[in-house]
């Protein structure tokens, strides 16, 4: 079943809503702010129904749910041990960093795919992504500490695993990754 994607989003929207406004914990304070986010999140999703495709397989949404939790749970681990190496190399006497900027070819190839793992790779403590090279499908991740870059392109690829399955992209998790490239022109830092 397909319906409007404008109103798939205006009630996400809503859903959103919820939790930015912090509503009580009680179902007429739930439900009660889910509908004022509702009543504004519609003609917002209205507003810019241009920007996205016009009809949504909502079948597509559910089975997807499970993977938004796994990538959830993924990501809040990772920056939860990133917040700590930080925290580390900030506080700890003569700790040293090894910037590197990491060129990480992707598999996600639509537009939400990318922007997402851009974006969770910014989030994350010591992480910062620096550009997307469209004509190769890559990265350019800032990493603090590059001297093991595989450990850290192995977090970006389990996020890119759940990406693939969330978005319905044409590859699936088993399908090798493309190589990596350091740019090797970082400093130490000492």
């Amino acid at each position: 079943m397909k319906a409007r994607t404008w109103l798939v989003v205006g009630v996400g929207l809503g859903v959103m809503f919820v939790f930015a406004r912090d509503a009580q914990t009680t179902p007429v304070g739930v439900f009660g702010q889910f509908l004022t986010g509702v009543v504004v999140g519609l003609p917002i999703a209205y507003l810019f129904r241009r920007l996205y495709d016009d009809r949504i397989a909502l079948g597509r949404l559910v089975t997807a749910v499970p993977y938004v939790g796994l990538y959830l749970i993924t990501f809040t681990r990772e920056v939860v041990v990133a917040n700590l190496d930080v925290a580390y190399r900030v506080l700890a006497p003569g700790s040293t960093i090894h910037p590197e900027v990491i060129l990480i070819p992707l598999r996600v190839q639509g537009d939400f795919g990318v922007t997402t793992i851009a974006n969770t790779i910014t989030i994350t403590p010591g992480t910062v992504t620096q550009d997307y090279d469209e004509a190769s499908n890559a990265l350019y991740v800032h990493v603090i500490d590059g001297r093991d870059p595989e450990s850290v392109v192995g977090t970006i690829r389990r996020w890119e695993d759940y990406a693939l399955l969330i978005f319905d992209e044409e590859l699936d998790p088993g399908s090798p990754a493309p190589e990596i490239v350091v740019d090797g022109g970082g400093s130490d830092g000492d």
